[in-house]
């Protein structure tokens, strides 16, 4: 299988994901027009399954190095099957959420607000996973990541203030997906060998067949949480599966395409475990917050009807995320 040989390419690696994690949500900003996100949800987890199976296949079956991804699969312990299936299953109830509170208040707040605070959190749980870099970095990182959360939940308050619109739900969403979202991640990194790619430890499982059997986690998982959804979602009025297969190819052709983009900074991210530590690998991932926030404010112009001063915050913001970002990655030299 593939493997990372040095840092500086377990960070570029970490910065795909950034980039694909912040992005992917462009595709359900897309198909919000048209698709339920409901609806679009299935796609992508479809493409999230999709990906995974690529990945196992291609990267993590190539090489020297390492166990193939089926050698890998069979020899598995049951214990880090469940592991991994539980990670799924807990991204997967974080994920609706956040996808919800983007559907209701935009990716310039869901994603600073959600996944800026799994970043938070999740950096202190993964660090005692496998204590890699420098400690004080990581968490004045992680500080600096806590004021850039706050000044965005400030800006949208003031947005929604002078519009009128009710500010609650989108944030307390985004709240409840974010602190569900930052423990997905260590139950993936414990049913890995991070000390040792190369001959990982009997009953560990590499990145690769970590990743699928997280995304059939994914999968199994939705058929319960995200039916109940479909008969009673956050807003607006219940729709159907008949409906699901009622959608236009391109449609589904989005969601799909969000799961792929989503999928790719996944086995990126776990890949880069191995030679940055879990805490500096998902923090720089989920620096997808700071990704998210720019398409939101630029492209989408979710603040364009905010008050005179707010800009001010959102630039805060920006410069606040880009610190802890940069402590994160420093925290590894």
């Amino acid at each position: 299988m593939y493997i990372i040989e040095n840092y500086s390419t377990a960070v570029l690696f970490c910065v795909i994901t950034m980039f694909c994690w912040g992005s992917w949500a462009n595709t359900q900003k897309l198909a919000s027009t048209t698709w339920r996100f409901e609806l679009f949800y299935w796609d992508y987890v479809f493409g999230i399954v999709i990906f995974s199976m690529i990945s196992a296949f291609t990267l993590g079956s190539v090489g020297e190095g390492g166990r193939s991804f089926l050698d890998d699969l069979a020899q598995a312990d049951g214990s880090n099957i469940r592991s991994a299936l539980l990670g799924g299953i807990v991204f997967n109830a974080a994920n609706i959420l956040v996808v919800a509170a983007i559907s209701i208040a935009g990716m310039s707040v869901a994603f600073p607000i959600g996944i800026g605070l799994a970043l938070l959190v999740g950096v202190v749980v993964n660090y005692f996973i496998a204590e890699k870099g420098n400690v004080v970095f990581i968490f004045t990182g992680a500080a600096l990541v806590a004021i850039a959360i706050v000044l965005n939940a400030i800006a949208y308050g003031r947005m929604n203030k002078a519009s009128g619109k009710p500010s609650s739900k989108g944030i307390l969403l985004a709240i409840a997906g974010g602190l569900l979202m930052s423990f997905f991640y260590r139950f993936i990194a414990v049913s890995m060998d991070l000390e040792n790619f190369y001959q990982p430890a009997a009953g560990k499982m590499t990145p690769y067949s970590a990743v699928f059997v997280f995304s059939v986690g994914i999968l199994l998982s939705n058929i319960v949480f995200n039916t109940l959804l479909i008969k009673k979602p956050f807003t607006g009025e219940p729709t159907s599966y008949k409906a699901y297969f009622g959608g236009q190819f391109s449609s589904h052709a989005v969601g799909i395409l969000g799961g792929l983009i989503w999928g790719v900074g996944n086995s990126f991210n776990l890949i880069a475990a191995g030679k940055a530590g879990p805490a500096i690998s998902y923090g720089l991932g989920q620096g997808a917050t700071l990704v998210a926030a720019l398409w939101g404010v630029f492209i989408w112009k979710e603040f364009r009807q905010a008050p005179k001063g707010t800009n001010g915050l959102l630039a805060a913001m920006f410069l606040f995320f880009l610190l802890g970002l940069g402590m994160l990655i420093y925290a590894g030299n």
